[in-house]
């Protein structure tokens, strides 16, 4: 009997043992079911959001501006057809040009007789040249009288030059002055008379004379040579009708890569590894046919120049 006391009390101990160890089970799941229930309330509402914004842009898809091509945007604006005319027009005037019809055309001398020149001959002269102008017209070169019976003859000679940097100062004084005295200049308005335009000379000179005369030949001459004008107009004389034709001297020298040297080419790297220029026209005297002067006269702003030219 002693002992069932005992016994009882042991019991009692043992069955609240795990009551008190069951409760923190029960809140850490309770609090396990309470985060269970966020993340699926929150995946839930992500997926309800998902859903309704796919179906915004379903909806909303065709009102979307469409992404529109360069081609598109052209045809929109009109430029399509602008651009083509444009070309059109570009193509119909540089026919037009090689064929003669050029605007703003000085009358050209010989047109009222309907004879066409044999040659027009431009003499290279500077500022400081007049000496050797002098020179020219008491030997090879007409002056006065003989000069006008020359060009009735088809044969056209004048001095070649430019303006000065300082537009209207003496030098062009002095020149307006010569010329209005002789008669026998071709002054060059849009070429700067200097060393260093010297290559665009040529452009300019041709362009020119092409629009102011109509001949067979054109001719530049520099002021370093006396020119057997008789046998110049002999040769051209049989060689009338020639197309294409180009009388003169070639060369093809050394490229200059130094900097400071004469003739130094700033675009050497161009000519490849044998530095040498292409063969092209030089010399003091050289005769193109009117179709390559009227070629010059219609890409001079495309064609480029250089220091020997």
């Amino acid at each position: 009997m002693d002992g069932l006391p005992t016994t009882m009390k042991s019991e009692r101990r043992w069955r609240s043992k795990p009551l008190q160890a069951s409760r923190p089970s029960i809140f850490m799941a309770f609090f396990s079911c309470v985060a269970w229930l966020y993340v699926a309330g929150r995946l839930w509402q992500d997926a309800e959001n998902r859903t309704l914004l796919t179906n915004l842009l379903n909806k909303n898809l065709d009102k979307r501006p469409k992404v529109l091509s360069l081609e598109d945007k052209l045809t929109v604006l009109g430029c399509k057809d602008l651009e083509r005319r444009i070309v059109e027009a570009e193509m119909e005037l540089t026919l037009a040009k090689s064929q003669g019809y050029l605007k703003n055309q000085i009358q050209k001398s010989g047109a009222s007789s309907g004879q066409k020149l044999l040659a027009v001959i431009g003499v290279y002269t500077g500022f400081g040249s007049r000496l050797k102008r002098n020179v020219f017209r008491g030997s090879w070169m007409p002056k006065g009288d003989a000069l006008r019976k020359l060009e009735e003859r088809g044969i056209v000679i004048r001095f070649v030059i430019g303006r000065s940097a300082n537009r209207g100062d003496s030098l062009d004084r002095n020149i307006d002055e010569e010329n209005r005295s002789t008669k026998d200049f071709l002054i060059l308005e849009g070429h700067e008379e200097a060393q260093e335009e010297l290559p665009k000379k040529a452009k300019f000179f041709f362009s020119a004379a092409v629009q102011m005369w109509d001949a067979e030949y054109y001719v530049k001459v520099d002021d370093n040579i006396n020119l057997d004008l008789e046998g110049l107009i002999e040769m051209l004389d049989r060689r009338r009708g020639q197309d294409g034709a180009y009388i003169g001297c070639m060369k093809s020298g050394d490229v200059i890569t130094e900097e400071g040297k004469p003739w130094y080419e700033p675009d050497w790297w161009k000519f490849g590894d044998e530095k040498s220029y292409f063969r092209h026209a030089w010399g003091s005297l050289l005769v193109l046919s009117k179709n390559l002067a009227q070629y010059i006269n219609v890409n001079s702003a495309s064609l480029k120049t250089d220091l020997c030219s």
